[in-house]
């Protein structure tokens, strides 16, 4: 995550990061009533060959999303340019999507887009060109206070994307701006229609944008040969209960679909790698009050020093549950919830806060990436001290 420096910066220039949607629109049309020196830019992301040989597909930056891009840089007098950054996606971003389901994880790939492409690759860019900022129409807000950055939740908190945002460290802040992050989703349509943006209707953007069709099962069966083997359905006594269709087609939590027929509903508790084999059991052996996260990034630019109490999101929509979280072995964390919770998936964030700022995260680790017993005994004990 390494980013260019430079001694020639001009302080009011910003690059926005253009999307053709209302979000990204809206935030250079602020940009500009502030009196900022803007350029628009796209990126043009790798795109999955359409079906039967049809046209390059991409949810994001299709040619229309990239038409309203530039009809609204027109509008507002900004210059608007499209970077190609198809090759690093498909290497960074899709690939580690297709590899992170062969190992039976559930990631979330724009948590790794935000980390290598929009805040590394892309600030570079807006940096190279002397912009003092990169801004996007992310839900969030970026507070400075003595010296240093907090990144604070969206005031919409049906909206806010701070979840995605933990990657971000010191240096990143500095540099970031996130216009609409003060405003709700409605306010942002109604500034849309003020400012006469012909997006101001425009749907939202759903589903992981290089899915043409957003069927992901689809997409690895036709990019995966791993991630569709099937394989046994095992209970946690290791009985076999029938056979799945590939572990990256089933989630932690699923009851539904599973397509065995038990005397009491069952839940999907895991994924065994080693064996592909799909282990199910009851709602109370799917709750956990304990996990691990690896590669861990904390905002302020260093861990607390103690176990601290703080609320953590175990998905991009979950609700921060209460927990007592603390720095282990290799810079991992430890997070205690005060109660049983379900669904916990390896490979998603888990993303601390205290109140409405967020403080970082990091993946929740699989199983066998835990610490050993001797470490989680002496992790344990410090945390009840």
């Amino acid at each position: 995550m390494t980013l260019l420096t430079s001694n020639t910066l001009i302080p009011n220039r910003v690059v926005v990061a253009m999307s053709g949607g209302v979000d990204s629109s809206v935030a250079a049309a602020l940009l500009v009533e502030q009196g900022y020196e803007v350029v628009g830019m796209m990126m043009r992301l790798w795109s999955e060959p359409g079906r039967g040989g049809g046209p390059l597909v991409n949810r994001c930056c299709t040619p229309d999303q990239m038409a309203d891009a530039r009809r609204v840089a027109d509008q507002l007098g900004i210059p608007f340019y499209v970077l190609d950054v198809k090759d690093q996606f498909r290497q960074t971003i899709v690939q580690y999507f297709i590899e992170q389901h062969e190992l039976g994880r559930t990631p979330n790939p724009c948590i790794e887009c935000n980390r290598q492409i929009r805040f590394t690759y892309l600030l570079n860019q807006a940096l190279a060109l002397d912009a003092n900022y990169l801004a996007t129409g992310h839900y969030a807000q970026v507070e400075q206070t003595a010296g240093s950055y907090r990144l604070r939740q969206g005031v919409d908190a049906h909206k806010d994307q701070s979840y995605v945002l933990h990657v971000l460290r010191q240096e990143h802040l500095a540099h970031v701006l996130f216009p609409v992050g003060a405003y709700t989703k409605s306010e942002v349509r109604d500034l849309a229609r003020k400012f006469g943006l012909p997006v101001a209707s425009k749907h939202d953007s759903q589903d992981l944008c290089f899915l043409g069709d957003g069927d992901y099962r689809r997409f690895l069966r036709e990019y995966s040969e791993k991630a569709a083997q099937p394989g046994p359905i095992l209970n946690l006594r290791g009985d076999v209960l029938g056979q799945h269709e590939g572990l990256a087609f089933y989630t932690i939590g699923q009851r539904k679909g599973l397509g065995i027929a038990t005397p009491e509903p069952v839940y999907v508790v895991r994924k065994d790698v080693t064996r592909n084999a799909l282990v199910v059991g009851s709602r109370a052996e799917l709750g956990q009050t304990t996990l691990f996260v690896r590669d861990v990034n904390w905002i302020a630019g260093a861990p607390p020093q103690e176990a601290i109490s703080a609320q953590v999101k175990i998905r991009y929509k979950a609700v921060a549950l209460a927990a007592l979280v603390k720095v282990v072995e290799n810079g991992r964390i430890q997070v205690q919830f005060n109660e049983p919770v379900f669904g916990i998936t390896p490979g998603q964030g888990a993303v601390v806060y205290d109140g409405d700022i967020c403080l970082g995260g990091g993946i929740i680790a699989d199983v066998t990436e835990q610490p050993s017993a001797e470490l989680l005994t002496g992790a344990e004990s410090l945390i009840e001290d």
